[in-house]
């Protein structure tokens, strides 16, 4: 996963000719002994939110992977949206970091805060949209093209619904699926409208209705919007939420579930169908390795499936429909090879009309002011100008909010 630069290249950063998302990488300024480096990783929540669950694994796994010992890695859990992220990220640089990671869009300010005084001290977060556009050379975004991931797992509930109706448990105007959201940000918005299309593409009648809690992680407010949900008469539940809540529900009223960061087989092996997840075990091996050697690390990063950034859980075999893991299989191959675009304008509406341009607020100010054209070739570019999500067309048609 690491970039290597020629010389060339190194000297032309070195003036601050920095690119974005798909450009170059800034140059940290680290280095130091392996004996004494720290990298410190802050947390939202703890690890009962799947969401940060996924984040704490792949940074002990990446720490080990990378030699590192106990005392060479401190979490910081709990951390709020808030004053409290700049105090920590502050306490960890006290305590002798190298580098400070944090997991959630609403550490950026304090994180960005923090990189502009420890400028010695490399900062990495995820979900961003500043670094960028602020080029502060020791500040750093990074996400990945989950959306490719949701819509592998749109597949496999597709196929479900195909089954359903098949057998007769519900008709084909019935295939409705409910969306449990945290919020309607972009990235929430792409999520769930890449997971419709996969599920579209092989079950043409699905429809979606969404709701959102308005919190990343409330598992009474996740079960009871998956709970509305099913009443509204919604036969498979997905979501972007943090919590257990929603497939613990479904489990509770045997209705097919598609989680997200963690597989639920084990709290829900009667309704589990498969999830999706970001792997960033190899992107924290990636800023870990560069901070220690005082190499690049890109200002926004944004990998995909086939850099196995983007993953699936285990399909549950004793739930999916037959064929699904041949069909999800299929997909993945276009996805890698560039044949099949998960956001081809050609296979959805809005308001009746096929989207022929839209310009995305990329570069993020105040106001979320639209900038750049991301429609070209016959499909919106998703993640390719910016790491994070832009998709914010709410709704194309057959999604509707509750």
């Amino acid at each position: 996963m690491k970039k290597f630069l020629s010389i060339a290249l190194i000297l032309v950063m070195s003036l601050g000719l920095l690119a974005g998302c798909a450009g170059e990488p800034a140059t940290p300024s680290g280095g130091g002994s392996d004996a004494d480096f720290k990298v410190g990783f802050i947390f939202l929540h703890d690890e009962n939110s799947t969401y940060d669950k996924n984040f704490m694994d792949a940074a002990s796994a990446a720490a080990k992977a990378c030699g590192l010992t106990d005392d060479q890695v401190l979490f910081k859990t709990g951390i709020d949206e808030s004053d409290a992220c700049y105090n920590a990220a502050a306490e960890l640089v006290d305590e002798g970091c190298d580098l400070v990671f944090a997991d959630s869009f609403g550490h950026e300010s304090y994180m960005l805060q923090a990189a502009k005084e420890f400028t010695d001290v490399q900062f990495c977060h995820a979900t961003g949209t500043m670094a960028h556009t602020e080029k502060v050379a020791n500040f750093h975004n990074a996400f990945a093209s989950i959306y490719e991931g949701r819509y592998l797992a749109g597949i496999a509930a597709g196929m479900k619904l195909n089954e359903m109706i098949e057998k007769g448990q519900i008709t084909a105007d019935g295939a409705k699926i409910g969306y449990v959201g945290a919020f309607d940000y972009a990235e929430v918005v792409s999520g769930m409208t890449s997971f419709y299309l996969g599920a579209r593409s092989v079950c043409e009648s699905a429809t979606m209705s969404v709701t959102y809690t308005n919190s990343w992680f409330d598992i009474a407010l996740e079960k009871e919007a998956a709970l509305s949900l099913i009443n509204d008469g919604c036969v498979l539940i997905s979501q972007h939420a943090d919590s257990e809540g929603a497939p613990k529900a479904c489990e509770e009223k045997g209705v097919p579930n598609v989680a997200y960061n963690i597989s639920t087989i084990s709290m829900a092996p009667n309704t589990a169908l498969i999830s999706s997840k970001i792997n960033w075990q190899p992107y924290m091996e990636m800023i870990i390795n560069a901070t220690k050697d005082g190499t690049e690390i890109p200002f926004d990063y944004c990998p995909g499936i086939k850099d196995g950034a983007v993953e699936l859980t285990e399909l549950n075999s004793a739930v999916a429909a037959a064929g699904t893991q041949e069909a999800i299989d299929a997909a993945k191959a276009e996805l890698e090879a560039g044949t099949l675009h998960v956001f081809d304008t050609s296979k959805f509406t809005v308001n009746g009309e096929t989207i022929t341009s839209y310009m995305a607020d990329v570069d993020t100010d105040d106001a979320f002011t639209p900038d750049t054209e991301v429609v070209s070739d016959g499909y919106f570019h998703e993640s390719e100008k910016r790491s994070a999500p832009y998709f914010d067309i709410k709704y194309i048609d057959g999604i509707t909010a509750k």
